[in-house]
């Protein structure tokens, strides 16, 4: 018998977050809660197990706010700033449990040697630095996650590969702007959906919420939510209101069970 996932929404903004910096966009003026989005990341948690995947630069306020005090490792898309930027954040949970599990392609490592050398230093190295126990995944191979097996999914963002992640019958996908068929079913049959709409508008690496809405189509999953959006798509409020009866706004703090 599989358990239950709670998910929650750590964050649901695109790279600026929302309100953007100096902006007069009404939607960063916005009173509603909903409208106020963090960079994007999700805390996967069953039994004791508690995975974040992606740690962006909200990483430590995100934490913070959801009184999370452990996490059993971390799962990172692609090696964007607003998807990593939050990696030196781990280093209390370091202090506390000791290396912490990073699942990444090997390409993400790589680029996170050259921003963060000091945490892969081998020789001299800082002692108040946190430690990772670097876990190199890619599309094809499944991998083990507590008691639990995850399945990979390949899509583009812009021509850049990143990775989704499937969790039993929860699927999380952001940053994608195409994916090629045989990945897309791998995600066939799944009860919970989440992916990327950014805007109304075309983007060259990111869904728009009309190709969003095309993809959730051809996959049929019973529910989606949409996450890593931008001011320009509107107030939370009176997008939701246009869209399908089973696709909703993801926002900051949102829980969903299954």
């Amino acid at each position: 018998m599989k358990s239950s996932l709670t998910i929650t929404f750590l964050g649901t903004g695109t790279s600026q977050g929302i309100p953007v910096i100096a902006s007069n966009h009404p939607v960063c003026k916005s009173n509603d809660p909903r409208d106020k989005r963090l960079r994007v990341s999700i805390l996967v948690s069953w039994k004791e197990y508690n995975f974040i995947i992606d740690c962006g630069p909200d990483f430590r306020q995100q934490i913070l706010r959801e009184n999370c005090t452990k996490i059993d490792g971390v799962l990172l898309t692609h090696e964007h700033s607003d998807h990593t930027a939050g990696l030196d954040d781990i280093r209390p949970f370091y202090f506390q449990q000791g290396k912490i599990s990073f699942f990444a392609h090997k390409r993400v490592f790589e680029n996170l040697y050259q921003r963060f050398s000091y945490i892969f230093e081998t020789v001299n190295k800082y002692p108040g630095a946190p430690t990772i126990d670097e876990i190199e995944i890619d599309k094809n191979t499944t991998f083990p996650l507590g008691d639990k097996n995850i399945i990979p999914i390949e899509a583009l963002h812009g021509d850049l590969p990143v990775l989704g992640f499937k969790i039993d019958n929860f699927a999380y996908l952001t940053d994608v702007k195409t994916i090629e068929k045989r990945e897309i079913e791998k995600l066939k049959k799944i009860e919970v959906l989440v992916i990327n709409a950014l805007r109304h508008e075309k983007h060259h690496s990111h869904l728009n919420l009309a190709e969003a809405l095309e993809l959730i189509e051809e996959i049929k999953p019973k529910k989606t939510y949409l996450t890593h959006i931008s001011h320009v798509l509107g107030f939370h409020e009176e997008v939701e209101k246009t869209l399908p009866k089973n696709v909703f706004l993801a926002y900051d703090t949102l829980k969903i069970n299954l």
